[in-house]
């Protein structure tokens, strides 16, 4: 009788743990749907041969090639190196578009790197935290052996999940300066403000705050005090929690930042030159 009650606790403990394990896999599944959209925004492959200077990386991860976009900045050389931006792009976008509006970018003198995301545009795989991260650092790793690039100068700019993103690398890698914008604290923070979902459940928690959060890491954050999608109150949070950081509150929500008549790249710029990473003057970019 003892023998079978025990038999019988056993498989119930263990029928127990299949469904707690189901049950945490279809929660993750049902997480990375509504946190990544990878087929929301079009391509357009044709914009990589438009651009002067573009070339196309690829990086074989173990799901298949992930695709990154370089472009040189002007007047940078092997001679003369110069400062590069990495720039992580939001969940429903993909880097075909971002060439043209990064161009002020590339007239300061400033290289610059368009990593995707598995799953997305022409990338193999499916998105996740561990994924992103490890081509994030793949792609670094190559970057920073550019001879046209100053390692030295290496600066994060993250939009939206993107943030999160940038988050990850900088954990990994230590860039001279981050850009943040309209930027959670967690993923785990906007689950449980937004649906009470503990932290536990939550498979891809891109915990911004706590990788940078208490850094002496230059950080310029801009947040639209209208995002109906990641609060204000992340964009602040995160200045807090950073010694170097200049806050820039926007008249916008989350998809219309920049707005008009914020001089955008000019904060930009100015940014930049603060924190060391732009030290010739070139030209007034933008005006």
């Amino acid at each position: 009788m003892r023998n079978a009650l025990m038999r019988s606790r056993r498989v119930k403990l263990a029928l127990t743990a299949l469904v707690l394990v189901g049950l945490f896999m279809l929660v993750a599944r049902l997480q990375r749907a509504m946190l990544f959209h990878p087929n929301a925004a079009p391509t357009d492959e044709s914009v990589a041969t438009r651009v002067p200077g573009l070339e196309r990386w690829w990086h074989e991860s173990p799901e298949g090639p992930v695709e990154a976009w370089f472009i040189p900045g002007e007047g940078v050389s092997a001679a003369r190196p110069g400062p590069v931006v990495i720039y992580t792009h939001g969940n429903a976008e993909v880097i075909d578009p971002l060439p043209r509006w990064l161009t002020p970018y590339r007239a300061m003198g400033v290289s610059v790197l368009l990593p995707e995301y598995r799953g997305y545009g022409r990338s193999a795989g499916r998105p996740s935290e561990d994924a992103i991260r490890d081509d994030l650092v793949a792609f670094y790793a190559r970057l920073v052996a550019r001879p046209e690039v100053d390692p030295a100068r290496v600066v994060l700019h993250g939009v939206s999940l993107g943030g999160g993103a940038a988050g990850l690398l900088a954990r990994a890698h230590r860039p001279a300066a981050m850009i943040l914008q309209s930027t959670f604290t967690s993923v785990s923070d906007i689950a449980w403000e937004s649906f009470r979902a503990p932290r536990f459940l939550i498979s891809d928690r891109f915990d911004t705050l706590d990788a940078i959060g208490g850094s002496d890491l230059p950080t310029l954050i801009l947040h639209g005090r209208r995002d109906e999608v990641i609060p204000f109150s992340h964009g602040e949070r995160l200045h807090r929690a950073l010694s170097r950081s200049t806050f820039v509150a926007c008249d916008a929500g989350h998809n219309d930042l920049p707005p008009p008549g914020l001089d955008y790249w000019g904060i930009l710029e100015a940014f930049l030159r603060d924190a060391g990473v732009l030290t010739d003057r070139g030209p007034a970019t933008h005006r």
